[in-house]
């Protein structure tokens, strides 16, 4: 599995969806780049380049994005599917790498319109930590770690995954990923937001 993804991960494109996602979310939601600025907490400058494909956001800015819209990061950078049986071979799967970090996020679950529960693939570098944004109340999320070690710091409370163990934590507070060992970090992410509210 980690073979297929690593060759995976040399083709990936930027995140060419993103600017036309986020252009579509931010006006389903009739906000202004004012208005999604002030509610994200990411400049009005940042949001129009993103939408422009001048600039890829850092994790960090993905994740305030992703939330101000009530969103998970997958519909930022996928596409929906329809729902029937459907094959997601590794040049199909969204990807978006931080252009700062080299954290990598692959989704591995089609985008449905009626489902909001998401499958990704995470490679973060050694030395390097990921933060997210607090998902909307009621998303949950399920981690486990394929290969070396995650620290998993969850509304301030720290914890050590190894390699072959798994964790659970509530999505809705803020949440940062760390890759404290000497190699790559690789784990899988579960996030179910069917009971967001």
């Amino acid at each position: 599995m980690a073979v297929v993804l690593q060759r995976a991960e040399a083709k990936a494109a930027p995140p060419v969806r993103l600017a036309e996602n986020l252009r579509r979310l931010r006006q389903q939601h009739g906000l202004t780049l004012d208005a999604l600025a002030l509610r994200c907490g990411v400049s009005r400058a940042m949001i129009s380049k993103i939408e422009r494909g001048a600039a890829v956001p850092t994790t960090t800015v993905l994740g305030k994005l992703a939330a101000g819209l009530g969103v998970g990061l997958s519909q930022l950078v996928g596409d929906q599917q329809a729902r029937e049986p459907v094959l997601l071979r590794p040049e199909a799967q969204a990807a978006y790498r931080d252009p700062g970090t080299g954290f990598l996020r692959r989704s591995l679950s089609p985008l449905f319109p009626d489902r909001r529960v998401d499958f990704a693939f995470n490679s973060l570098p050694a030395g390097q930590s990921a933060v997210f944004a607090p998902h909307q109340r009621g998303v949950e999320e399920y981690l486990f770690v394929s290969r070396g070690e995650v620290v998993v710091v969850v509304d301030g409370e720290r914890f050590l995954v190894g390699q072959g163990s798994s964790l659970f934590y509530h999505g809705h507070v803020v949440h940062e990923f760390r890759n404290e060992s000497p190699e790559t970090a690789e784990f899988f992410v579960v996030i179910d937001g069917n009971g967001a509210t």
